[in-house]
């Protein structure tokens, strides 16, 4: 299944779409057929437009960030913090050593910053080798560096370093938090992340507090055109293709059953 879902994102991403668009027509065209070439080019110019030119994807990813609104202060305690991965670079880590980052970094800073707030709060990291290879070192072994780099003793992180999907990370996180005895743990990940994880763990029996991060939209945007920053617009557009096609297939599949906000 998680092989499945790979091959289906490289075809389904916006840009993916577009290009196979534009070999049909061009293996239409070369056919003969004119009006099937001339659909196909027009469909894969719809397709570039919208994903390059309009703020179409930043909508779709300000609708799921709004689902769990930034807490407007620190909680009053915090025993635990379960962090999905999803952060690091691991290739580019893997080459170069140290520490890489992607957008999504924020999961880790927001994490750190509460860690040395709640001395006493445990760190459950879950993540695992999301690549096709699995030949880099998980998510989890390498957020203990970070942790101790910034002087946060190694015997508060908990790893659990063999999920590659979300769906994996609530399964096998679930059983850590029994095992260990944790309860209303703060759930870390975005912002756009979160209605999706917070339903697993409602299924999967266990409460959790939302601590959303990495907003990528400022939460005001209009529908509207946008011809400043289509590599930005791109990017937006497939990461919210993404997150709503991982929500409607874990929802057809049975493992949540909505992503409302309580």
């Amino acid at each position: 299944m998680f092989f499945i879902s790979k091959l289906i994102w490289l075809l389904a991403q916006p840009l993916s779409i577009a290009f196979l668009l534009s070999a049909l027509a061009a293996l239409f065209g070369l056919f003969g057929l004119r009006k099937l070439s001339g659909i196909s080019a027009l469909l894969c110019a719809l397709t570039l437009f919208v994903t390059l030119y309009t703020t179409a994807g930043a909508l779709a990813l300000q609708s799921l960030e709004a689902r769990y609104p930034k807490p407007a202060t620190d909680p009053a305690d915090l025993s635990c913090m379960i962090i999905l991965g999803g952060a690091f670079e691991s290739e580019v880590t893997a080459a170069r050593g140290g520490i890489e980052f992607n957008q999504a970094a924020d999961r880790f800073i927001e994490a750190g910053r509460l860690a040395l707030q709640f001395p006493q709060s445990r760190i459950l990291i879950s993540g695992g080798d999301g690549s096709f290879s699995g030949v880099y070192e998980g998510e989890a072994q390498a957020s203990e560096r970070f942790f101790t780099a910034f002087g946060i003793a190694p015997d508060r992180v908990v790893k659990e370093n063999t999920s590659r999907t979300t769906y994996e990370n609530t399964q096998n996180t679930a059983d850590i938090l029994k095992q260990q005895g944790f309860s209303d743990c703060a759930l870390i990940t975005s912002a756009f992340h979160m209605p999706r994880s917070v339903a697993l763990f409602q299924k999967a029996g266990i409460q959790v507090r939302p601590w959303p991060t990495d907003f990528r939209t400022s939460g005001i945007v209009a529908a509207k055109l946008d011809f400043t920053q289509p590599a930005l617009n791109a990017q937006l557009t497939a990461t919210a293709a993404r997150e709503w096609m991982a929500v409607l297939g874990y929802r057809f599949a049975g493992r949540i059953d909505s992503i409302k906000a309580p």
